[in-house]
């Protein structure tokens, strides 16, 4: 780990301090590194706009609204590809919140989503994108047969 200080304002200081509490981050430390790596995804994809990554697609929709579950169900079949698993939620009798994990080119995942959040009744949609670096992974985990390595991806993060 390496150590630097940096110098702000008592009033930043004040202000991050309230910040990191609301928050509850038990030190400045750990709240630092946070955003260091949120700037630094966001930068990396300004600046790539593409490579691949994992994300988080969340969404609330009212389950009443016509064929609405029906084609949100279709469209990730039609990516199963990109949809790694669905988690359903039922917020009350008619609302339901989904968390779809994706994982792919962040140009594919960031347009599916996107075609996700458009479909009419779909509502406080949002998603949270992680660039990855892909590694092909040659090594065996121990469920390969003893001296033979099952391919297989590993996704790590960039930042």
């Amino acid at each position: 780990m390496e150590r630097f200080t940096i110098s702000i304002d008592e009033e930043l200081a004040k202000a991050f301090d309230a910040l990191i509490a609301r928050q509850g981050y038990s030190n400045r430390s750990e709240a630092m590194r946070d955003l260091l790596r949120s700037h630094l995804e966001r930068e990396n994809l300004a600046r790539t706009g593409g490579g691949h990554c994992v994300a988080n697609l969340s969404y609330v929709y009212n389950h009443h609204e016509r064929d609405l579950a029906e084609r949100l169900t279709e469209l990730q079949h039609g990516h199963h590809d990109l949809t790694v698993a669905t988690m359903h939620a039922h917020l009350d009798h008619e609302n339901c919140l989904e968390s779809v994990i994706l994982k792919g080119s962040t140009a594919a995942v960031r347009s599916f989503a996107d075609a996700m959040m458009a479909e009419r009744g779909v509502r406080h949609g949002q998603i949270n994108v992680v660039s990855v670096e892909v590694d092909q992974g040659r090594h065996n985990h121990g469920y390969a047969p003893k001296g033979k390595a099952a391919p297989h991806l590993h996704l790590k993060p960039r930042s």
